[in-house]
């Protein structure tokens, strides 16, 4: 059993760091042939929600699926880029993704489990916060629709986008009712323009994280102009996996102060990718 679990391991450790190269070639082909089907979640059911006031402090995070075919990278095993299997996509099912390990966490506890939520997203997952009054949704986006996903979180942060969802028996708005969004998978951006804008739609700041490479570059435009405050995002290379996300938030949730939010993620880093931490405090950073 050892063996077996050693292994599989050692192969998302591959699979991280092939990722990390995979940003480098990111945006180098000819024009944009990722997300050609439009960003999803924009229809006027969703654009016409009515914003209300949560009761719990909402967590918002909006998987890309890593995805071989449809994304600029340089392919992973088959298994873990397979942008249509979250079971095994390797930012959902694989052991670092976000479905097994919020699974995992000691602070977080499944609530509900939803196939197909909306259109372009294969999962839904909801949690519950442990000790405080804290939900989290995750939604898994298939990874043909990477340009959907970074829209919606863009709307999201915006509060031009929002949905209600029944949760314990209660209406939780997510999306641009959420407290915090965050966004995690490839960079687009280096692939491809969204060709829309997502200016401020109310004079709420909701607080951004974007594990995506390079991020802090390619978003900083589009999370200015929603007039949003970007809590923790990256400078350069990285492999986005959930164990930034997760450690991140447990200072989120117990108030802490964006520094030392972004040095929980450091620290996280630096153990799972062994590298030193005044590298990951380079890599991870808060703020304009």
């Amino acid at each position: 059993m050892y063996g077996r679990l050693s292994t599989f391991l050692k192969l998302q450790t591959l699979a991280s760091v092939l990722l990390i190269a995979s940003c480098a070639s990111a945006g180098n082909g000819p024009g944009s042939p990722f997300g050609v089907d439009g960003p999803e979640g924009d229809s006027p059911e969703a654009s016409q929600t009515e914003p209300i006031d949560n009761e719990s402090r909402v967590v918002h995070v909006i998987v890309a699926l890593c995805d071989n075919e449809n994304q600029g990278i340089v392919p992973v095993a088959k298994s873990l880029g397979n942008g249509e299997d979250p079971d095994r996509n390797l930012y959902w099912g694989a052991a670092f993704g976000v479905r097994t390990y919020f699974g995992k966490s000691k602070s977080w506890n499944l609530v509900e489990k939803m196939s197909s939520p909306r259109e372009g997203v294969l999962e839904r997952l909801i949690y519950r916060h442990g000790t405080e009054d804290v939900i989290l949704v995750a939604d898994a986006y298939r990874g043909d629709r990477i340009r959907g996903a970074i829209a919606d979180s863009l709307a999201a942060l915006a509060g031009s986008l929002r949905e209600n969802v029944e949760i314990e028996g209660r209406t939780v708005q997510v999306y641009g009712g959420a407290d915090l969004v965050a966004f995690l998978g490839h960079n687009g951006l280096m692939d491809f323009e969204l060709g829309q804008e997502f200016p401020a739609a109310d004079k709420r700041e909701r607080e951004a994280v974007v594990l995506a490479c390079a991020s802090r570059q390619y978003f900083r435009d589009p999370i200015r102009q929603a007039g949003a405050k970007p809590l923790l995002w990256t400078t350069n290379l990285m492999a986005p996996e959930a164990y930034i996300l997760h450690d991140a938030l447990d200072g989120w949730v117990a108030s802490e102060g964006d520094e030392e939010i972004r040095l929980r993620a450091a620290k996280a880093y630096s153990k799972y990718q062994r590298i030193s931490l005044r590298a990951a405090e380079g890599l991870l950073v808060t703020g304009y």
